[in-house]
């Protein structure tokens, strides 16, 4: 039994002064997991960015000296995180010597999987990054808080653009079109010629390639606010040969116009400020004909106390991210990261639609659904 269940178990039970000492006990317990926790994540992070865990994929085992010249580093700062991430787990440690500096390690070939291959469905260093670049900005989120503003998505900065991109891009690219697929009409008319889709909120546009790349009949259309993000998806696309046929538009998505046969909106409708404006904008694209497809976070239909950890993830990028870049665009909704259905369900039929069908597409952190 971990810490965390004891301290669930202790807290129905009746508080007696040993109850009590045994749920602080508990609590200080679970903190100081949560504390190793955050340190595995900052070490991750800046292994990350550094280029770390790819020089040791890339060269092999590596001594301090080795690895700050792969990686252009100072050698006692290579030193220590060596000896850091072999004490976390996360290398191995080859070589041992009195001398530190002629210690090896090495990255095991499956940890390099979920530290350095960006197209792997295991690769998990960007949501690192996303937790640190959300940190980044507590004194705004503190002031936030207080006043009941918000931190704009662009005051985050690349470190927040590029982990969003990255730790969608391989379910994008690898599960998108088999998603789709379970679809049959959906399938079946985006195999035609001129099959139009209107991708909304694409960020780097890993959603929009992976359509197209999945259809290659298909004329992808894609909607953000975030022109440097709109940027870096136009490369992506040219460099995935299919930017003959995905358009980037930085644009507010409650703008577009046109008429197609599939709308998506990915991970993006809690963000939004006003979402009921941009439901009724999809609702008009697809018209009569076309299918509203919508992907959010998996969290519990129903609020739960102690949470599962889906939710409890969730709620911690809320905090952090998804709530304050609400917020800063007033008036504001406030959804936040925990969007349970019946919230989507209501902004939906204020958009217009009669009402949501969850789709049978299964993922562990994400929930599809059909506006109809």
């Amino acid at each position: 039994m971990n810490a965390t269940t004891k301290m669930q178990n202790r807290m129905t039970q009746p508080t007696t002064p040993a109850d009590q000492a045994q749920q602080a006990e508990a609590l200080v317990e679970r903190l100081f997991g949560d504390l190793l926790g955050v340190i595995t994540t900052y070490g991750v992070y800046i292994g990350d960015r550094l280029g770390l865990y790819r020089a040791l994929s890339e060269g092999g085992r590596a001594t301090p000296a080795d690895l700050a010249s792969r990686a252009g580093i100072a050698e006692r700062y290579a030193r220590e995180w060596l000896e850091q991430r072999a004490a976390d787990g996360i290398l191995s440690l080859v070589s041992d010597s009195p001398d530190p500096a002629r210690r090896s390690f090495e990255l095991p070939h499956v940890h390099a999987e979920v530290l350095t291959d960006d197209t792997s469905l295991n690769y998990f260093a960007p949501f690192m990054r996303l937790l640190i670049a959300g940190g980044n900005q507590m004194p705004a989120i503190l002031d936030a808080y207080c006043d009941g503003t918000g931190v704009n998505w662009a005051d985050y900065g690349d470190d927040m653009r590029e982990s969003q991109g990255d730790a969608n891009k391989p379910l994008f690219l690898n599960q998108l079109g088999e998603y789709i697929a379970q679809l049959p009409q959906v399938h079946e008319r985006l195999q035609q010629p001129g099959a139009r889709v209107a991708d909304i909120g694409t960020g780097f546009g890993w959603s929009a390639i992976g359509v197209a790349e999945a259809y290659p009949n298909a004329i992808v259309d894609s909607y953000d606010l975030d022109a440097p993000a709109m940027d870096r998806a136009t490369e992506h696309a040219r460099e995935r040969g299919v930017g003959d046929r995905v358009t980037f538009h930085a644009r507010d998505a409650a703008e577009a116009e046109g008429s197609y046969d599939l709308v998506l909106a990915f991970e993006c409708i809690h963000d939004m400020p006003q979402p009921v404006g941009v439901l009724a904008t999809m609702r008009q694209l697809a018209g009569d004909n076309g299918t509203v497809i919508v992907m959010d976070e998996n969290v519990a239909e129903q609020f739960e106390a102690p949470a599962n950890e889906v939710d409890r993830l969730f709620y911690g990028y809320s905090l952090l991210v998804c709530l304050p870049d609400g917020m800063s665009h007033q008036p504001s909704v406030g959804t936040g990261t925990v969007m349970r259905p019946a919230t989507l369900r209501g902004y939906a039929q204020e958009a217009g639609f009669a009402d949501i069908e969850i789709l049978p597409l299964e993922n562990d952190f994400f929930r599809f659904y059909r506006l109809a």
